[in-house]
């Protein structure tokens, strides 16, 4: 019994004196100028409780709603953030990175992203990061139409195996393993099924684990991302060896990974296997989930964005209703108002292959299926990614094959 109340006594007084400090920092930040509204919320956790099951758009639109302002203060995921919104934010955004700002990892990300340095950088150099992309021009429209033979018999091997002869279906589980089974084709030049749905497994882990406390206590979402991390390394440490092997016999490769490990600095010098295999979890991660879950949402119907700007009736009428025809080409919408892969500096890079992906996965399911929503209202969660709670069961009914025209 005493040793109950000698641990409460001894988690009061830490809870007391975090108190005590956050309100000595709360009331230095509430005299300092030029802050936009807002709060910092709780110690420590701030209010990223809110932000992660509020889901980011209502925590967003609410605090918009609350300060009357585009631009509010807050704290989310251990750093004390100012969120900027609307064609305004967006314009500032991308005219002055490198002047006014840089772009910044999270402190989960910067934990997970460690492998070669004792703490990946907190800022992201943004030549050096897209140097690897741009130089070789492996993500250019007209190198990607090159691969498309390839991403449509990928494709079509998918439907095959996981889709045909299937009264139901999964869709976001399948679009995973669709998406990542694209990138380790053209990023790594692979395409070994065991491989992948290893690396699947691994990958919704590290993606949720990104936007999350840095609390690495066992059962914790940071825990589980980590350790997924190092598993996705240990795999690609494999396949690097396994390219080095191939290229030393004399064995070509046209993929991203041959790059990196060709590439060499100013200096002459190669490109470390761990920063390697960093690099390239970087870009599958960046074209994970992203990507499936856009084909996902296509198969419901439903138009998602957690853009402010994109759901603003100002620009954009009946924000909620499903009208692809919004989109049409030679629409042309208000400077900085719809702007789905970033602009300025913070351009996607890998836009024209995410759309070639999502195009592709378009074009074989409708040719393929008709089919129905088993649970058409199924729960959204409200995490950094839109995710059915279901994973989005779908019932299919296989169309009639076409039939050769005859003349």
């Amino acid at each position: 019994m005493e040793v109950i109340c000698l641990l409460l006594s001894m988690v009061l007084l830490v809870l007391a004196l975090a108190i005590r400090i956050f309100a000595f920092k709360h009331s230095s930040h509430s005299s300092a100028k030029n802050l936009p509204p807002g709060s910092l919320g709780w110690p420590i956790f701030g209010e990223t409780l809110d932000f992660l099951f509020a889901k980011p758009e209502k925590f967003v639109s609410d605090r918009m709603k609350r300060y009357s302002s585009d631009i509010f203060k807050t704290k989310i995921l251990g750093e004390e953030t100012a969120v900027i919104c609307g064609p305004g934010g967006h314009k500032f955004l991308f005219s002055n990175e490198q002047k006014l700002f840089t772009a910044f990892r999270t402190h989960a990300m910067q934990k997970i992203f460690r492998s070669y340095q004792a703490a990946a950088p907190a800022q992201i150099p943004r030549e050096a990061e897209s140097k690897i992309l741009r130089s070789p021009g492996f993500l250019k429209p007209e190198a990607l139409v090159r691969y498309l033979g390839k991403m449509d018999s990928i494709t079509q091997l998918h439907m095959q195996t996981y889709w045909e002869g299937k009264d139901e279906v999964k869709a976001f589980a399948l679009a995973k393993t669709l998406t990542l089974s694209l990138a380790c084709r053209f990023f790594l030049g692979s395409d070994d099924p065991e491989r992948i749905a290893r690396l699947v497994s691994n990958f919704d882990d590290l993606t949720l684990g990104m936007h999350s406390i840095p609390l690495n206590v066992y059962g914790t979402t940071f825990y589980r991302a980590n350790k997924a991390a190092a598993a996705i390394r240990k795999e690609l440490r494999v396949i690097i060896d396994e390219k080095r092997a191939g290229m030393s016999k004399g064995a070509q490769g046209h993929d991203i990974l041959c790059h990196m490990i060709l590439a060499t600095d100013p200096s002459g010098k190669h490109m470390a296997e761990a920063e390697i295999a960093d690099k390239i979890m970087g870009l599958l991660v960046a074209g994970y989930s992203t990507v499936a879950t856009a084909m996902t949402f296509f198969m419901k119907n439903i138009y998602w964005t957690v853009s402010t700007t994109n759901k603003d009736p100002q620009y954009f009428p009946d924000p909620e209703k499903f009208d692809p025809s919004r989109y049409d080409d030679g629409k042309v919408f208000p400077p900085f108002t719809f702007v789905p892969f970033g602009g300025g500096p913070r351009m996607c890079p890998g836009k024209e292959y995410a759309r070639l992906a999502i195009l592709t996965f378009v074009h074989n399911v409708v040719k393929r299926f008709r089919w129905e929503v088993a649970f058409p209202a199924e729960k959204i969660a409200g995490d950094m990614m839109p995710t059915p709670e279901k994973g989005l069961p779908i019932r299919l009914q296989s169309r009639p094959a076409e039939r050769p025209a005859s003349f």
